[in-house]
């Protein structure tokens, strides 16, 4: 079974093309690209992966999304590919959420927040338990301090920023990778496998937090609902 991801969601992005099979997953070729040349070099890079290895795209079986917390933009041109590609070829997508990677590659059966660095000293966290979503959500820096010094749970951060925060208050962080494309690939297919897909309509952005326009537009638009 052959297998695309696709990782849009940070500063840096990337693909993975994999052939797995039983419990083993072969990753071909993992190929970076650099934040800011997305809608440029996503598509032309997916093209050249393919026929670096003799094939084509109408050889893919599935296709593995990693559906955000991150860039906005970065976020729209990979599940625009994404959608294209799987409506085209009639094939399944595994969307996960970058949250998600972080808690599956701490690899812990316990209860656990996952942390990523939202900017504007916020964080953006997800809670999950046994690496099964329990919720995901926005928090300050100063709630985040309060999460950690919860006995009950394990915090699981990539980024310095976070885990300085928190050890800067002596609170204890399992420190792992970024999860990067070929994580998302074999955690995918683990997915794909388990009949844990969704197709073109359903698949959709995980945001957490609502777009500056979304943002900055609310006083225009309740402004404008005073007056009428």
């Amino acid at each position: 079974m052959l297998l695309l991801s696709i990782d849009t969601s940070g500063k840096q992005g990337g693909i993975s093309l994999a052939r797995c099979e039983g419990e083993h997953c072969e990753i071909f070729e993992t190929s970076a690209i650099a934040g800011g040349t997305f809608s440029a070099q996503l598509v032309p890079q997916i093209s050249k992966t393919l026929s670096k290895h003799g094939l084509k795209a109408a050889d893919l079986n599935a296709l593995v999304a990693v559906s955000g917390p991150g860039s906005f933009t970065g976020l729209r041109v990979g599940l625009a590919a994404v959608k294209g590609l799987a409506e085209a070829l009639h094939i399944p997508i595994v969307s996960l959420s970058l949250l998600e990677l972080l808690a599956i590659s701490a690899q812990r059966e316990d209860r656990v927040i996952a942390v990523l660095d939202a900017g504007r000293n916020e964080c953006y966290c997800g809670e999950y338990y046994a690496a099964a979503l329990v919720r995901e959500f926005l928090c300050s820096g100063e709630e985040l301090l309060k999460l950690g010094s919860s006995e009950d749970l394990a915090i699981i951060a990539s980024e310095e920023g976070i885990i300085s925060l928190l050890q800067g208050q002596g609170i204890s962080v399992t420190r792992v990778p970024r999860p990067d494309s070929a994580f998302a690939v074999k955690a995918g297919y683990k997915k794909l496998v388990a009949g844990e897909t969704t197709d073109v309509e359903k698949l959709d952005a995980n945001y957490i937090r609502r777009s500056d326009a979304e943002i900055f537009s609310k006083p225009k638009l309740d402004a404008q609902k005073r007056r009428s």
